[in-house]
């Protein structure tokens, strides 16, 4: 069925090889105290952090910064941004980097104020947001996870070891995002394509979804095809600015609620690579390629209509001759050759899970899926395959 939905996105996106230039403008909505967040030294390599830093200083901003925000922001990372913030009365968080950096903002934007333990009361409680927001601006260094125009913010407590996301309402969006494929163009291959495999999972955590024939599917499908074309370009060659531009514009679409209107959705693939990512600090969107393919094979004959046509519609299997099932299975082997063109790893063991992990990890995982709802049991079957 078609599922009443409200939309609404208030964040801002310019777009381009000139879009660093309305920086300027957005800072005049602010006031004199930002926080500048990035990550190790890659802002610096390529020389956005001379530039964003000039722009600031012209406007004439009192800068705080917090370096060093890990590909798995940690929690702690959130509460001593959390804690600048308080300090230094700032204005905007201004984000530079990936989406790590992104959702790191996004933490530390509703923590700074929270009464209590903001990891328990809105990471794990998952309350209501009741305290002042501090607004979040960012400029994006690499493409997949599409937190510059959502209210997504995935944090992994250290201490508790568990990896865990929360979508905030659309408050807490940036408010603005700057989208320039070319500061992507630095990001080494593997990152490069963890990233692309990260907005493929977006795309298929919401369409393996539903049995009726709902306009956000045709939507979903046609981006799944753009990302392909694209990234088999940008692996031959990273510098095409077509390429990279699609796929970042793709990163944006497949997470930013467009993708997912009107639809039921699945995502137990993320919930699975969470707690491997706590277990692990493997790239997010290595682990989500290692886990889709056994998932997939796992729980197709639950929603196999949806599994036929995503073999035919995105990766042109032939049905003559072929039973659903086959036609399914082909597939889902199509997924894991696309997965092989791309350079991933292909077992935990790759990714530094060792046997020991795989218990805990399906013990601590979020339990939930789509077409089938899978137990303890389950997902450690579905591990000790990718294992």
């Amino acid at each position: 069925m078609i599922y009443d939905f409200t939309y609404f996105n208030p964040t801002k996106i310019y777009f381009g090889k000139n879009a660093l230039a309305n920086l300027d403008g957005e800072l005049k909505n602010y006031g004199k105290n930002i926080l500048l967040l990035y990550g190790k030294n890659a802002i610096k390599q390529i020389g956005l952090y001379d530039e964003i830093l000039a722009t600031l200083n012209a406007c004439g901003k009192n800068i705080v910064e917090l370096a060093g925000i890990n590909a798995n922001p940690r929690y702690s990372q959130v509460l001593e941004g959390a804690r600048l913030v308080r300090e230094n009365k700032i204005d905007l968080i201004l984000a530079v980097g990936g989406g790590s950096v992104v959702d790191c903002a996004k933490a530390i934007s509703v923590s700074a104020y929270a009464e209590g333990d903001p990891w328990q009361r809105y990471w794990i409680d998952f309350e209501p947001v009741n305290n002042p927001i501090v607004p979040v601006g960012t400029v994006l260094t690499m493409a997949g996870t599409a937190s510059e125009m959502n209210g997504g913010s995935v944090i992994t407590h250290e201490e508790k070891i568990i990896k865990a996301g929360r979508v905030f309402p659309p408050e807490v969006n940036p408010k603005f995002s700057v989208l320039n494929p070319e500061f992507t163009y630095s990001v080494p291959k593997l990152q490069m394509v963890s990233g692309i495999f990260d907005i493929f999972s977006h795309l298929l955590e919401q369409y393996f979804s539903g049995t009726d024939d709902n306009t956000t599917d045709y939507l979903i499908e046609g981006v799944l095809e753009s990302l392909i074309n694209s990234a088999r370009v940008a692996v031959k060659n990273p510098t095409d600015y077509e390429a990279r531009g699609n796929i970042m514009w793709c990163a944006t679409l497949a997470l930013n609620t467009v993708t997912g209107l009107s639809k039921t959705q699945d995502w137990e693939v993320h919930m699975i690579e969470h707690q491997l990512g706590a277990y692990t600090d493997c790239p997010h969107g290595l682990g989500l390629a290692v886990i889709s393919v056994p998932y997939y094979k796992f729980i197709y004959k639950y929603g196999l209509p949806k599994f036929v046509r995503f073999a035919r519609k995105i990766w042109k299997i032939e049905s003559a001759g072929k039973t659903d099932e086959e036609i399914a299975l082909a597939g889902i082997d199509a997924l894991a050759a696309f997965i092989r063109e791309l350079g991933i790893p292909s077992s935990l063991r790759e990714l530094g899970a060792t046997e020991a992990m795989l218990p805990e990890i399906a013990r601590t995982t979020v339990k939930g899926g789509g077409y089938k709802k899978l137990s303890e049991s389950d997902i450690l079957a579905i591990l000790r395959a990718c294992y």
